[in-house]
């Protein structure tokens, strides 16, 4: 076994052909069936089920691609530090869901604390990767939520991982609309008449995942759902099909992207308690303090 193989599986348990992972990693279909197959042999578990519809993950996959993306994080983060021509610049990485302040805190580390040479890292991704990235290292601090209807799944998760949370906000639940939405001049408004218009939710991939949603109301039925991965593409689509998304109601007021779209209240309520993560008995560095200094900020009493 080694690296080579490990980011094959991880490459492949992410498409949904050899054929897909095989242009994706730049080899050939046969080689990297082979190098899946040597390895399913010296494991002596069947890492993938093949059929005419595609590939999946076994139940063995999944847990090797569990233990695999943690020893890839791993060494990464020791490549990046020891081989790197720029070894004398400062490092500092965040790895948050998708919320503003993780991202005003991280620009004011910057502009206050004023590194001579640095290489900083923010990573807007999902649920899982958030708590991956802590648990490895590969970020210093995490931002993410949870509502009624995750919170225990992701506290239990937590805990496993031997991460901290600390709250600082709670949000009520709001709908974005864009400007020109029927509703958009509402101060509040339901599920139930927004059922004609398509809601935009963020994927988190995998079906497995689907309480650690960053997103409330995630176990309510919606008629018609469409799930992006890009935020772009999810404001495109809100403002060309009348769609919503649901979040916190924390619009950015000077984010030029976002001027357009509009919050309102949602008559539902299943609100987001909001707060950052850091790995249990790890030692910050000095932009780490500076970081959740700067969060503890909006720390509501």
């Amino acid at each position: 076994m080694n690296l080579t193989q490990m980011k094959y599986v991880l490459e492949l348990s992410t498409s949904s052909s050899m054929r897909e992972a095989a242009t994706k990693l730049f080899v050939t279909q046969p080689a990297l069936s082979e190098s899946i197959k040597d390895l399913e042999d010296e494991l002596g578990i069947l890492l993938f089920e093949r059929s005419n519809k595609g590939i999946v993950l076994t139940d063995g996959g999944r847990e090797f691609v569990t233990y695999a993306k943690k020893v890839l994080a791993q060494y990464e983060i020791m490549e990046e530090r020891y081989r790197s021509q720029d070894s004398d610049k400062e490092r500092f990485s965040v790895s948050a869901q998708h919320y503003n302040v993780a991202i005003r805190a991280f620009t004011k580390v910057i502009r206050d604390m004023d590194p001579e040479k640095y290489i900083f890292s923010i990573h807007e991704t999902r649920t899982r990767n958030v708590l991956d990235d802590v648990r490895s290292l590969k970020s210093e601090v995490g931002i993410i939520s949870f509502s009624k209807a995750n919170e225990a799944v992701l506290k239990k998760l937590m805990k496993e991982y031997r991460l901290n949370f600390t709250p600082l906000m709670q949000r009520e639940t709001y709908v974005y609309v864009w400007k020109n939405h029927p509703f958009a001049d509402r101060t509040e408004v339901s599920l139930e008449e927004m059922k004609d218009y398509p809601c935009i939710s963020f994927d988190q991939s995998d079906e497995s995942q689907f309480y650690l949603t960053e997103e409330a109301m995630a176990d309510y039925e919606f008629d018609k759902l469409i799930k992006s991965d890009d935020r772009a593409t999810t404001m495109e689509l809100i403002a060309e099909l009348h769609g919503y998304a649901i979040g916190s109601g924390m619009l950015a007021e000077k984010n030029a992207i976002l001027k357009g779209m509009i919050s309102i209240k949602l008559k539902e309520e299943d609100p987001l308690t909001i707060g950052y993560i850091v790995r249990a008995g790890s030692q910050l560095s000095a932009y780490g303090e500076a970081y959740v200094a700067y969060l503890e900020e909006y720390r509501e009493s």
